[in-house]
């Protein structure tokens, strides 16, 4: 495992590792990594401030605020993208 930790990130490693870094989860070697990919990586940098406007629009909406059947159909969206990365 030590090697890898040693060599670049790729993009499907970054769509994966969004949510952690976001959280500040990331190990150090992990996050300057990731870093390191979104510098020479516009697609994944553009993912990531993508991602960062949905959670700030999103971010204050409350589930009573949500219709419970709407609520649902979110949910079921999300769960059928599990593992689609």
């Amino acid at each position: 495992m030590a090697l890898g930790r040693n060599r670049k990130l790729v993009c499907q490693e970054v769509v994966e590792l969004v949510t952690a870094y976001l959280d500040g989860a990331l190990d150090p070697v992990t996050r300057a990594r990731f870093q390191a990919h979104l510098e020479g990586c516009d697609g994944c940098a553009t993912y990531l401030d993508q991602l960062r406007a949905t959670v700030v629009a999103v971010g204050d909406i409350r589930d009573e605020d949500l219709d419970p059947v709407y609520r649902m159909r979110l949910v079921d969206a999300f769960a059928e993208t599990t593992g689609s990365w």
